[in-house]
């Protein structure tokens, strides 16, 4: 999230911060308005929020901060323990692995899904063979993985478009100076700054045509595996300034 949140140009708001299944609890919740949420939470509550319509964290291809761990062959692994941190990454794990059993992380399985510092520190650490779940949802959809979407709750309405073009504005600040963006956030996260640069270089923050195609088909795909009861359509909040 650095880049989105590299320089808001003042605008006021209170940033809170957290892993993604604590953002989506506060975010339905009422104890925050607007949040970078797991997309599947989106598709699990869409009576009850909408989209900010150019705001989205995806990729195409490998993410490198969502990891499958196992030594067993993909189609050879019956069940996964997997991070209590992460909506989405659980349920593209079922819809990359079909019938598998989820179990805790501390739990024995034929394999580990892990996100963030965690699964990049694996990468580095462990010897084990690592698959990206970014580059095999690519390799079986040919489209764009979205990890998280910004939304709020219906009724939210002030303030949106400002914040969302603080957001937008910072995106291009950070994409203008990527050597700055990865020194910053290394010292704030302890993270090589080279590493960082590469690692930021594969994020898409745009929330496009092939984007929506992308996460409207993992949609699809969760509710095949019963993970949906049906498919939302996309639902935008109107971010235009007055008069436009």
């Amino acid at each position: 999230m650095a880049p989105a949140f590299y320089d808001l140009g003042g605008v006021d708001v209170e940033q809170i911060t957290g892993v993604p299944t604590q953002l989506n609890r506060m975010l339905m919740e009422g104890e925050i308005d607007v949040a970078p949420i797991s997309s599947i939470e989106y598709a699990r509550n869409p009576e009850k929020l909408t989209l900010l319509p150019r705001l989205c964290v995806s990729s195409e291809g490998a993410v490198d901060s969502i990891q499958l761990i196992t030594r067993k062959p993909l189609e050879q692994v019956r069940s996964v323990a997997v991070t209590p941190e992460s909506a989405t990454s659980v349920v593209l794990t079922k819809v990359l692995l079909g019938d598998v059993e989820l179990v805790p992380l501390d739990h024995p399985a034929d394999a580990r899904m892990l996100i963030g510092d965690a699964a990049l520190r694996s990468a580095f650490e462990d010897p084990t063979p690592h698959h990206d779940l970014g580059r095999l949802w690519q390799e079986r959809t040919g489209l764009p993985m979205v990890f998280a979407v910004w939304a709020c709750r219906v009724g939210i309405g002030e303030g949106l478009a400002e914040l969302e073009r603080a957001h937008l504005r910072s995106l291009a600040l950070a994409r203008s100076e990527p050597e700055l963006l990865a020194r910053r956030a290394a010292e704030q996260y302890g993270w090589p700054a080279g590493f960082l640069a590469r690692y930021f270089e594969k994020l898409r923050y745009h929330f496009g045509p092939r984007e929506q195609q992308g996460m409207l088909r993992f949609f699809e795909l969760a509710h095949l595996a019963g993970e949906l009861p049906a498919v939302p359509e996309l639902r935008f909040a109107d971010t235009q300034p007055v008069g436009v």
